[in-house]
């Protein structure tokens, strides 16, 4: 089997569900044939998900072009400081750039601001930290960028949506020092059960994606399990994080079923059950 083959369509689901988390300007379908793959098993709607200014400005408009997409706009976590400090290697999609310093940082987030304004953003994000590709000379700039996206997402009532990677203590820390929104989202949520305790009584909603099916994620089906039903989403992650047992292979919307069957076993519930109240929370969450 090629490890660049697309994944066959899962059985579809009985009850309709929403991809809370998704990046469909990485995918290789168009936009109108990555939304009717995921109908045709139920996947019914997505949140896309931007993740620097060009790729927000994206989310927006195929929000305002497709009635079943939300958008969520964001510098990624990595991406401020790059914008601070620049990217010689070229890493993002964006090339190799020279850094512009804060005064740089200051108008993409004004941009970001601007976006967050308009009715079919319905997330800010993902924004937070990430301390596994973002070096100590990157820290500043990422805690400046994440109290800037909380401060836009209170300002104009949208969810935040959280990128997390081995920063869990620090993300929590700013969370509660400047007031986390109403509705707080842990994308691709990477804590244990201890923090998913912490994340719940917060009433913070932990989406999962396809690496919850992985063999070593023990640590994140046992976090799944403490989670209230009434604050856990599905997501993909698309491109990335394909579910077992086609990890390495495209991820996109329609591979939903998969994740959330897996995750019905881990909690202890029908399919139908988890099914409906997750598409009912990513309603609540996104406020759609």
């Amino acid at each position: 089997m090629s490890r660049t083959e697309a994944p066959p369509l899962p059985e579809p689901l009985r009850v309709p569900v929403a991809d809370s988390h998704t990046h469909l300007d990485m995918q290789d379908a168009t936009v109108e044939e990555g939304l009717a793959r995921a109908a045709a098993v139920n996947v019914t709607t997505v949140v896309q998900v931007g993740c620097d200014v060009a790729g927000s400005r994206w989310a927006a408009e195929t929000a305002a072009a497709h009635s079943n997409v939300h958008a969520a706009v964001a510098l990624h976590p990595n991406e401020a400081p790059r914008i601070v400090h620049g990217d010689p290697d070229g890493w993002s999609r964006q090339g190799a750039r020279e850094g512009g310093g804060q005064a740089a940082l200051h108008e993409a987030l004004a941009e970001i601001d601007a976006l967050a304004a308009l009715d079919h953003v319905r997330g800010v994000g993902e924004t937070g930290l990430d301390y596994f590709r973002t070096g100590p000379e990157g820290m500043a700039a990422q805690e400046e960028s994440f109290r800037a996206h909380i401060e836009i997402a209170k300002r104009h009532g949208k969810a935040l949506v959280i990128h997390d990677r081995e920063a869990h203590a620090d993300v929590l820390r700013i969370l509660a020092d400047a007031g986390a929104p109403e509705r707080t989202v842990f994308h691709c949520y990477s804590g244990d059960a201890d923090m998913a305790r912490i994340c719940a009584d917060a009433g913070y909603f932990m989406s999962f994606a396809g690496n919850v099916t992985f063999k070593n994620a023990q640590p994140l089906r046992d976090a799944l399990a403490v989670a209230p039903t009434e604050l856990v989403l599905v997501e993909t992650d698309a491109p990335f994080l394909t579910p077992a047992p086609y990890r390495g292979r495209p991820n996109a919307p329609y591979l939903v079923p998969v994740t959330l069957r897996a995750m019905a076993a881990v909690k202890g519930l029908d399919e139908d059950t988890l099914a409906s109240a997750v598409f009912d929370n990513t309603a609540r969450a996104f406020d759609y």
